[in-house]
């Protein structure tokens, strides 16, 4: 069967507080982010994998909060200073280390945001010790900040995980095909959307509806790999 082409069109990521599913390993941080007029210092650090839903809670809060939602690696061409006092998120933090000039536009970020009665929401994949951040004064604010950690997916987390990573494809994946899944990949974030990622693509381009054959065919062909 000749394979048709395929197309790497945008999905839309479903990001409403009813598209974020609560379990164990998430609860702590949902529960950080409700109550955040209560941060010690006004500040919090979210720390997780990939795909762990730092970005999903990050909107959340910036949409109850009035925030505005900077990317570590556009930090330096930010002035802080049309933030002062502004609710903030500074996502992906650990893409600072090393540069410089991000490096110096954060602590001043830092300092007008919470100098003027803002608070601050940051996302990284590590806490800030394992940064690597250059800048001392820097450092010293970020290793004093609260940190909460979205550990690894429980067997719960992942199944709605593996739903909403179809969905934000307009995939609606038969019940089958998430148990077939569930046992057979890796527990991680990163695993999940990958075997998506693969259905999706393999399906366009092989004319098939994503099932659980289909899964069972890319997994077999990863075994045989290694």
């Amino acid at each position: 069967m000749a394979r048709q082409l395929t197309f790497d069109l945008p999905q839309r990521e479903a990001r409403g507080r009813g598209d974020f599913f609560v379990s164990a390993a998430n609860a702590a941080a949902l529960a950080a982010i409700d109550g955040w007029r209560t941060w010690p210092g006004r500040k919090l650090v979210i720390t997780g994998p990939p795909g762990a839903g730092k970005s999903h809670l990050a909107a959340l809060w910036a949409e109850e909060a009035g925030a505005e939602v900077i990317p570590a690696e556009a930090l330096s061409a930010t002035n802080p200073a049309i933030l002062a006092g502004r609710n903030v998120v500074l996502e992906d933090a650990e893409a600072l280390a090393g540069n410089t000039e991000a490096e110096a536009a954060a602590f001043h970020l830092h300092n007008i945001v919470l100098a003027e009665g803002g608070s601050l929401l940051v996302t990284a994949a590590t806490a800030p010790s394992r940064w690597g951040l250059a800048l001392p004064d820097l450092a010293s604010r970020m290793e004093g900040t609260p940190v909460v950690a979205i550990e690894p997916p429980d067997e719960a987390l992942l199944a709605a995980v593996l739903v909403k990573l179809f969905t934000d494809r307009q995939i609606d994946p038969p019940e089958t095909l998430i148990r077939y899944l569930l046992p057979r990949i890796d527990r991680s974030f990163a695993a999940a959307r990958a075997i998506v990622e693969a259905l999706d693509t393999t399906a366009l381009a092989e004319g098939k509806p994503v099932s659980r054959d289909l899964a069972r065919q890319i997994l077999e062909a990863q075994d045989e790999l290694f």
